[in-house]
């Protein structure tokens, strides 16, 4: 008996892939990546980072321990699309609310299982990421190439997250005053700093200086988020005008806008990194840490030279470069993602040196 199929990928080089669907039942056009995590699929679909773009997974087996409530990294999942090899819609696990399925449904995610991610993944590594088309499979390739080619490339994946007004996270008997500029802000980093006795006001990416001026932190916080950084010029201009003012953290596209704030230049890698198994050299301690990425773009090591910034971190694999610190001006920033607990523990003392920070402008106030 032939297999039936009834969705496809669409590659713009003109590669198919058929497929099962599940999620939503929609058409649409992403920008292909892949992601090597072996968990984590509910921290993936939920982080604003991964906007307008299909997620192909490594990992063969998803869905198989569901949803759970208290585990999403925004309230709103946004990833473009899913590509897994193997569906599970029978989760088994206690704390589970919802299927992935169902999630990705009810929030008009497309999806699709069945598909050979091995070679696919090859393909992304070998190629780069491309655009693709996730469709129905009785759709002819010449007018998905020409889907394609008609669909603009977007450039408003910041505004589209970023929350539309100031909300609060407190916690008790804080110490520390945050304000969070949201691009795209993972719930979990929120939480990090809650538990270091942060309260935390989260701003849209477009606030202006003067309003955060009012709200007197004691530091400032640059958040991930989706696209291209040189599209979110209110953040850089924000950058250069609160540098040395306040102690300023950046983590993902916050690191790579205070690189472009600062006069450095960001490049779109080939494929980009995604995963949990990056290992990166502190430059200052000569530690390794395994951390978590997610990210399309990267700061140009020969830029940072004249921008005041030092170079902290690099990536072993390939030696990009992964950190960045001005300590005249309290200002520091990292591409990876120390709150997704990477290594487990190995990146959580940046929070900790955002709070000495904060604790030392104080203290000299």
């Amino acid at each position: 008996m032939v297999e039936q199929f009834d969705r496809k990928l669409i590659l713009e080089t003109g590669e198919e892939y058929y497929g099962h669907g599940f999620g939503a039942a929609e058409q649409r056009v992403c920008e292909i990546v892949f992601n090597t995590s072996m968990v984590g699929y509910q921290e993936i679909i939920s982080d604003p980072s991964y906007t307008y773009q299909a997620v192909v997974m490594t990992y063969p087996l998803i869905g198989n321990y569901g949803i759970c409530d208290d585990d999403y990294e925004s309230r709103t999942p946004s990833i473009g699309a899913l590509i897994v090899r193997e569906y599970n819609d029978q989760p088994s696990n206690f704390r589970y609310t919802h299927t992935l399925g169902e999630v990705l449904e009810e929030n008009h995610i497309p999806a699709i299982s069945g598909i050979d991610t091995r070679k696919l993944t090859r393909s992304i590594r070998d190629l780069g990421s491309r655009r693709v088309l996730i469709t129905g499979a009785d759709t002819p390739l010449e007018e998905g190439l020409r889907i394609i080619a008609e669909t603009p490339v977007p450039h408003d994946a910041v505004p589209l997250v970023s929350c539309r007004k100031r909300w609060y996270s407190r916690t008790a008997n804080h110490r520390y005053n945050v304000v969070a500029v949201d691009c795209g802000i993972k719930l979990n980093i929120i939480r990090c700093l809650n538990a270091r006795g942060c309260n935390v006001t989260v701003v849209p990416y477009d606030t202006p200086a003067e309003v955060i001026e009012r709200m007197d932190p004691d530091g400032v916080f640059l958040s991930n988020g989706p696209g291209d950084p040189e599209d979110v010029a209110p953040v850089i201009e924000l950058v250069r005008a609160l540098r040395g003012r306040y102690p300023i953290f950046g983590i993902c596209l916050g690191h790579q806008m205070i690189a472009l704030a600062a006069g450095a230049k960001t490049y779109k890698l080939k494929f980009g990194h995604r995963g949990g198994n990056h290992p990166v050299r502190n430059l200052r301690t000569g530690r390794i840490e395994i951390t978590s990425q997610n990210h399309s773009y990267a700061v140009d090591a020969q830029s940072v030279a004249g921008t005041g910034l030092e170079i902290t971190h690099v990536n072993l694999l390939d030696g990009t470069v992964e950190g960045l610190a001005c300590p005249a001006d309290r200002l520091f920033s990292v591409q990876y993602h120390p709150e997704s607990a990477p290594g487990p523990q190995d990146s959580a003392y940046l929070f900790d040196q955002f709070v000495a920070m904060m604790k030392e402008a104080k203290t000299h106030a």
